[in-house]
This record gives structure tokens, C-alpha cells and sequence, in this order.
């Protein structure tokens, strides 16, 4: 072996020594392997069904399956004719109930009691020569001078200018009186009951625009446009997968080596991206290990059901899919 050999064979064994203090052993001391704890679990599947309260006519849908929406965009339209027609109908009963509350409020108008006044006066005038033309011709039916038949006709128009005169003084002291308190309060319900049925015209109006309550990804599109759709009827399947969540679920004898807030890493498999995150809920009621979970170990085994968010997602990670996680700071906790 020649020299120059020689020496780079040293050097490189002189690094080698300097990497591995630097590194602590290459990752193999300082930490034991019993510190890192390994849990299987998958990709939360968080899906929901969209549809639009009110029912219609399907207008436009911009969006097909695949893409990815904001929160609050919208997804699909209904054709908003039949509403319009129902928002200016409910605007006219409005202003009608407004109206009449309105005249209520307010009472009667000078001129209508004037009105109310001259006619008591004629009709006042009217009885005085009914009193008249009876206390004059009752003292002649006696002697004859005047017959039965005509001191009936004066003593039936006696009594009808009598009631004509209470009567006008009945609608004189209503003018004078104006509204009912009754009348005005009744006005007042059936302004509020039109106003509700105009809110409830508007809240439909924007409820035919089917908006996405969260980010995500449009998973199915099960309508076209110009089909018929009842309330609640499904017209989009959206995932939710953002804050992109993993459910694991960790072994009895390991639940005291977690707690909320400690870093995890999870992978989908060998070779492939490590994500980062922390665990955010450990639920507090055993079962057993469910079927869907890849684990080595028994099914049989009472597990506790972890809830991961992952801080890094992208979309390497896709719902349902398994994955394992890595607790590295995770120490075995022994008995004392």
C-alpha cells in the first residue's frame, strides 16, 4: 500500500470518528430505541353530503369532480325566477300591511270628520220635520181630519229619522274616536307577519346558491344542470381535508408514554415522505383494534383511539389510506 493511500485512509477513518461525536453515535446514542414509539392508524376519511335547502331547477354547476374549492364558493345555482316572483309578491303584501298600519296609526282625517258632521247635521235636520209633521197630524187622527194610513206613514218616518240620527251620531263619535287599540295592534301582527314571510322569500333566495361550508376536494358530482332537485337532495360529495387528520390508535401498556401535543411523524410507507404533526385528542374509551388498521400486533388487543393533525400535508396523503406513525420522543414508563 503506497503512501498517499495510506493517509487518505486515515483521514477518512479520522473523519468518520468526528461525524460520529458530532452526531452522537449516528443517531444511536443518546436516544434508546425503546424511546420510539410506532402506531398504525389511517388517513381520517371526512366527507359531506351538499345539497340545497330549497327546492328548484338546477341553473349552473362551474365545478366538476376533482376540484379543489375554497370554503364559501359556489358550487351550483338554482334558476332564481320562481323566487324573484315570490320576493315581489312578499315586498306588495309589505307595503300593504305598512299602509294600513299606517292609516290605523293616524286615525281618521280632518275632512272625514267634517264629512261625518254635515251628514249628522241633515239628518238631524231630517228628524226635526219628522217630529214635526207627526206631533202635528196626532192630535187630527183622533177628530178624523187626517186617516190611519197616512199618521202610520208619519209615525214610521218619525221613527226611521230617529235611528238615522243615531247612527250618524255613532260614526261622528267613531271619526272623532279614530283606531281601536285592537285595530292597531292587529295591523301591527300582520306587518310582522308579512315582513317574516319576505325574510323567509330572502333566506331562500340565497340558499339557491349552493356554497362549499369548507375547503376541499369535490369527490362526486351527482347532478347536471337543468335537473329538478328536492331539498336535502345530494348534489356534490365534498372532502374535507384540510386540517388533514390521522386516526391511530395506540396498545393499553403504551397509553402513559403519549400525551396531547407531542410531535409525531407519519408515513404512508418505506421510502416515501415522512409528514410531521402533533397529537390533538387521545380518546378516553378502550375498544379493539378495528379492521381497517395494519398492525402487528393482535386485533384482539384494547387499543385507545388517537387523533393526529398533520401540519405538513399535501396530497401524497389522501383519506382512508394507512399510515404509520412515529412517536420518537415516546419513553417506556416503568414502574417505581
Amino acid at each position: 500500500m503506497t503512501r498517499p493511500v495510506r493517509l487518505a485512509l486515515v483521514a477518512a477513518l479520522i473523519a468518520l470518528v468526528v461525524t460520529g461525536a458530532l452526531t452522537r453515535g449516528f443517531g444511536l446514542i443518546g436516544r434508546k430505541p425503546a424511546d420510539t414509539l410506532t402506531l398504525y392508524g389511517n388517513v381520517d376519511i371526512r366527507q359531506v353530503d351538499l345539497g340545497f335547502r330549497v327546492p328548484g331547477r338546477i341553473a349552473a354547476i362551474p365545478f366538476d369532480e376533482g376540484a379543489r374549492v375554497p370554503a364559501g364558493a359556489v358550487l351550483a345555482t338554482l334558476d332564481p325566477r320562481p323566487l324573484g316572483d315570490k320576493l315581489a309578491s312578499a315586498e306588495a303584501k309589505v307595503a300593504a300591511a305598512e299602509a294600513e298600519l299606517a292609516k290605523r296609526r293616524a286615525g281618521s282625517r280632518p275632512q272625514e270628520v267634517a264629512t261625518a258632521a254635515a251628514d249628522l247635521a241633515q239628518r238631524q235636520a231630517v228628524l226635526a220635520g219628522a217630529r214635526d209633521d207627526y206631533e202635528r197630524r196626532k192630535p187630527l187622527i183622533e177628530t178624523g181630519a187626517v186617516s190611519q194610513a197616512l199618521f202610520d206613514q208619519t209615525k214610521a218616518a218619525y221613527a226611521a229619522a230617529q235611528a238615522n240620527v243615531r247612527a250618524a251620531q255613532q260614526a261622528l263619535s267613531l271619526q272623532r274616536a279614530g283606531s281601536r287599540r285592537e285595530d292597531i295592534t292587529a295591523a301591527e301582527a300582520q306587518l310582522a307577519l308579512a315582513r317574516a314571510e319576505r325574510d323567509t322569500v330572502r333566506t331562500d333566495i340565497a340558499d339557491a346558491k349552493l356554497r362549499a361550508p369548507s375547503a376541499g376536494v369535490l369527490l362526486s358530482r351527482a347532478r347536471e344542470p337543468g335537473a329538478i332537485v328536492g331539498a336535502g337532495e345530494t348534489v356534490f360529495t365534498l372532502t374535507i381535508d384540510r386540517p388533514m387528520r390521522v386516526r391511530a390508535y395506540v396498545a393499553e401498556p403504551d397509553l402513559g408514554r403519549i400525551r396531547p401535543g407531542m410531535a409525531v411523524e407519519v408515513s404512508t410507507g418505506a421510502g416515501r415522505r415522512r409528514y410531521h404533526g402533533t397529537i390533538g385528542y387521545i380518546s378516553p374509551t378502550a375498544e379493539f383494534t378495528p379492521k381497517t388498521v395494519e398492525t402487528e400486533n393482535l386485533r384482539t388487543d384494547l387499543v385507545y383511539r388517537l387523533r393526529i393533525i398533520v401540519t405538513d400535508p399535501d396530497d401524497g396523503l389522501r383519506q382512508g389510506q394507512p399510515v404509520t406513525v412515529i412517536v420518537p420522543d415516546a419513553p417506556v414508563v416503568t414502574d417505581r
